[in-house]
């Protein structure tokens, strides 16, 4: 899933368990949210080669202390794609009906959720960002951020406890395909993605 792929992620030694300003919920398993914060990125679809669209949205975070000491962080995306002229997102799937190029300047919406383990580090819910505040929406920023330069967040690893669920639809512009899914599990070596149908004129 090339859109969360990012290469920034202060990743260091392993620690089996978060310690610090661990539970603000006072021994209770309490979500707490962070955001939304304004981020523009590149999405780079199942050709995972050149961006396919411009993808501008409101990003959230929320965090949940698991029983062994790491923390579920779940990263909410909501907002509007621009399309580039060239390969269509869903243009190198390998099963099901798709399309294969999209023109540039279509105009959509998507949401989602990319959800993962912290480990290591320290939890900190009152951290700032130092650098400028649209940084933080980044999510190896975010991590960094709140939880240390240590931590490691499973979505960026060889790891199991990955999941995400994207979704994307472009409607009345006259396109064949206007609806697209990207989800799947795992990351890196364990990863099993899965796309359906496209965001396409052809």
């Amino acid at each position: 899933m090339k859109r969360w792929i990012l290469p920034g992620l202060l990743v260091a030694a392993f620690a089996l368990a978060a310690t610090g300003l661990a539970d603000p919920g006072h021994g209770k398993n309490t979500k707490k949210k962070f955001g939304p914060y304004d981020v523009v990125t590149d999405d780079n679809g199942s050709c995972g080669v050149t961006a396919w669209a411009v993808d501008t949205e409101k990003r959230t975070f929320t965090v949940k202390r698991n029983h062994d000491g790491s923390y579920r962080v779940t990263r909410h995306d909501r907002g509007t794609f621009l399309t580039n002229a060239g390969q269509s997102p869903g243009a190198c799937e390998t099963k099901g009906k798709h399309g294969s190029t999209v023109l540039a300047g279509i105009q959509g919406k998507f949401h989602g959720y990319l959800r993962g383990t912290v480990t290591g580090g320290t939890f900190n819910p009152n951290a700032l960002c130092l650098a400028a505040p649209t940084d933080c929406g980044f999510t190896d920023v975010w991590i960094a951020t709140f939880f240390g330069p240590s931590a490691t967040f499973s979505c960026n690893t060889d790891s199991a406890k990955c999941a995400f669920n994207f979704q994307y639809h472009a409607r009345h512009q006259g396109l064949k395909f206007h609806h697209w899914y990207d989800l799947g599990k795992g990351a890196g070596t364990f990863l099993k993605e899965r796309f359906h149908g496209d965001i396409a004129n052809a």
